[in-house]
């Protein structure tokens, strides 16, 4: 009876921010501490507290009821914070119910069929979307003198986020934009960039941003020049460039009549397409050796390409090794050319062989489940392999795995260089062995290298682990659990890294 007395009266906490994370854990481990139900608790962002009709103050907080401190996991704070980011009003009261039934059942996490822990899933999963859309789709314009130089130059991006995550993603734009004068304003906030100082500003009206400047039309030759129209699929690409983002994005124009072209450009690019069957394995061989002979390298990899796409092109063609022959196609890699982070496994297998996508397997569909446990969103890494062939021995209905040889990860190393010169990541993360010696040029034993970073030849930070199948293949269910929670720990080394 006292204690249903004592929470009669309602606690209203204001935040001071819409992003106020650390203060609402404060207030919110105070609260839990001395039992308050999430029933006596409002939670008062500044955009609520304006539309609130009501101004009566808070009781004084309690007082703890018996412990002074508790424990919930880490990874319940993490996914915590990244809600917290998200734009519904009610996202503070959320977390604190939540938190209050964590407490009570600290294995509420692992119940993917609870509504709770599945309005939370959708939350963080809605506000890392946000994210890879702000980095795929932010785009500065110039503003002062035309003639003015790096120093003094300006350049300025509007954007229209759904949630809070402008201040959230400063730092990926500090790291690719380091050299640069620049601000990027927002309907939610607004964040400024000296090349020293990181400011946040508040939020700011599409008329503040400026208008088209002169680069924009060399981006739009850029844009139409590289579009594909044989790999055109309508709703993919809305998918992934929602209509929403079209407005502020030069090349957006174009879209409308590259669409309505696809079709005719496609025909005109399979009927320019060489009859004749491409080479084989042996007659590259044998150029190689004549051009040898003759004084010249001999050697038949194509010009480096400026772009991903091209690159994508060229490596569908490549009769380097004999891998190519009883594979079904190339399994180039796939995720944003802007990637900060590249992981690097060994070679395509079965599945991928057949999709022309890697990682989506059953090695794959683990590598997703941990990167998302571990915080890591996989639509803003790029996912490749040392080896771009399935070397298989065919058993029966199945083809085995085989493991691929030294010449031939040698042989395929261009392309992967190939793909982290163009990508030019933070830090790229081998996954198994085979990646490492594609990455390092040398041999690497796994169980001594794991969780370290090495600078590779070319000044690429290299951070070294084992590849996912590993896993699948542990036969003791015990010590299968043990090497995941590890390897789990390795992808959130990994994210910790990127924060540095």
């Amino acid at each position: 009876m006292e204690s249903a007395r004592k929470f009669a009266e309602q606690f209203t906490i204001s935040l001071d921010s819409e992003t106020d994370f650390d203060g609402w854990r404060k207030v919110a481990r105070s609260l839990a501490l001395a039992g308050a139900p999430s029933s006596a608790v409002t939670f008062l962002t500044p955009s609520a507290a304006s539309q609130s009709l009501f101004t009566e103050t808070s009781s004084p907080l309690p007082q703890p009821a018996g412990d002074t401190t508790f424990n919930v996991s880490k990874i319940f704070v993490e996914k915590a914070q990244t809600a917290s980011h998200h734009s519904d009003p009610d996202r503070y009261y959320f977390l604190y119910h939540l938190l209050v039934r964590v407490l009570d059942e600290p294995n509420l996490l692992k119940i993917a069929s609870d509504s709770d822990i599945r309005r939370l899933e959708a939350m963080v999963k809605s506000v890392r979307r946000d994210a890879h859309k702000m980095h795929a789709f932010v785009r500065f314009r110039k503003v002062g003198e035309a003639g003015a130089s790096d120093d003094e130059a300006r350049y300025v991006a509007w954007f229209e986020p759904d949630h809070f995550i402008v201040e959230r993603e400063a730092g990926f734009f500090m790291r690719r934009f380091a050299q640069m004068n620049w601000s990027i304003l927002t309907p939610k906030g607004s964040i400024h960039w000296n090349r020293q100082t990181l400011t946040v500003g508040p939020p700011a009206k599409r008329s503040d941003a400026p208008a088209d400047d002169a680069t924009e039309e060399l981006w739009r030759t850029y844009f139409s020049n590289i579009f594909n129209p044989a790999r055109l699929k309508v709703k993919a690409m809305q998918s992934e460039m929602p209509k929403k983002y079209w407005k502020n994005m030069p090349e957006a124009a174009l879209i409308p009549d590259l669409i309505a072209g696809a079709e005719n450009r496609a025909k005109a690019m399979v009927a320019a397409m060489p009859t004749a069957p491409p080479p084989t394995h042996a007659a590259i061989r044998d150029r190689h050796w004549k051009g040898a002979e003759m004084g010249n390298s001999g050697d038949t990899r194509p010009p480096p390409a400026n772009d991903l796409e091209t690159l994508r092109k060229q490596a569908e063609t490549c009769r380097l090794c004999p891998l190519h022959e009883p594979a079904t196609q190339t399994v180039f890699g796939e995720g944003p050319a802007d990637a900060p982070l590249v992981f690097v496994g060994e070679q395509p297998g079965d599945k991928e062989d057949i999709s022309g996508q890697p990682f989506i397997g059953p090695a794959g569909q683990l590598f997703d489940a941990t990167l998302q446990d571990a915080g890591i969103d996989r639509s803003t890494v790029y996912v490749t392999n040392a080896v771009k062939h399935f070397k298989f021995q065919p058993r029966g209905k199945f083809r085995l795995h085989q493991k691929p040889n030294g010449d031939e990860v040698q042989t395929c190393r261009w392309w992967l260089g190939q793909e982290l010169r163009l990508i030019d990541p933070d830090l790229t993360v081998a996954l198994g062995a085979t990646a490492a010696q594609s990455l390092l040029g040398r041999s690497v034993a796994v169980t001594k290298e794991r969780g370290r970073v090495i600078e590779s030849d070319e000044g690429r930070r290299i951070f070294i682990t084992v590849h996912p199948s590993f896993l699948l293949r542990i036969p003791d269910e015990r010590r299968k659990a043990d090497e995941r929670a590890r390897f789990r720990d390795d992808m959130i080394a990994v994210r910790e890294l990127m924060a540095t």
